[in-house]
């Protein structure tokens, strides 16, 4: 299979505009991301974005950009628009404020695809070992099937806790699409679900289609505010 890696990317994140740009030590947090991404070795990455500021750092950077339209609701939608006219099976779609994400992560998500030659979709969990996690509404929780297919998410806590901390599952936004269903996906009609827990992934759910859920520990941090920029500074120059 021949498998590339996309970066969403965009410059108008509500909590932290020019966010892609944001240096950490140094460097654009983008070519961080960039750079997790070549280390995974599964193939080339590409950064979709409609900005030419964005575009111009990663070019500089030695990376290679994907033009897009400025109307996308999500970066799977615009990777879709990406990926469109490119020969590859199945593309994972790497967030592009996780300057801190494992390759190992990366690798990880595109093997269920060897397994089931007809799975449209992918992504990862782990467990959640904190109770307050549960009942966080910013940690995404996902409950999984017996052949590790999700059955739902939600920021509500699944399973509920009557008693006791439950095996609960954190999902990882980390995903790999199937080429075929990446396209699919951007011409599939939103939910009332997925409108209402503001997740994205529900939509594939309330159309039939599975999702292969990977647990392990696989912990990928996120940049939403300048204070978590901060906080990846502090633990890349830890590490």
């Amino acid at each position: 299979m021949k498998t590339a890696i996309g970066i969403p990317a965009r410059m108008g994140s509500t909590r932290f505009p020019g966010k892609p740009l944001a240096k950490i030590a140094g460097k654009e947090m983008i070519v961080h991301v960039i750079e997790k991404a070549h280390a995974a070795a599964i193939g080339p990455v590409f950064v979709a974005t409609d900005d030419e500021r964005i575009a111009e750092v990663v070019t500089r950077n030695g990376g290679e950009v994907r033009m897009t339209s400025p109307d996308h609701n999500s970066g799977t939608e615009r990777l879709a628009e990406a990926f469109r006219e490119l020969d590859f099976d199945i593309i994972v779609n790497v967030q592009g404020d996780e300057p801190l994400i494992d390759p190992a992560a990366i690798r990880s998500v595109v093997k269920p695809f060897d397994e089931d030659a007809y799975l449209p979709m992918a992504t990862l969990a782990h467990p959640i070992r904190e109770s307050a996690d549960l009942h966080e509404p910013n940690v995404v929780k996902v409950v999984c099937n017996a052949k590790g297919r999700a059955l739902y998410f939600s920021r509500a806590a699944i399973p509920y806790p009557r008693s006791g901390l439950p095996k609960a599952l954190q999902h990882v936004g980390l995903y790999a699409y199937r080429k075929e269903f990446l396209l699919i996906y951007s011409s599939l009609d939103s939910c009332q679900a997925e409108q209402t827990e503001q997740l994205e992934q529900l939509r594939v759910l309330h159309h039939g289609y599975d999702i292969a859920v990977t647990v392990g520990d696989f912990h990928c941090i996120g940049v939403d505010t300048p204070e978590d920029l901060a906080r990846a500074e502090e633990m890349m120059k830890a590490a």
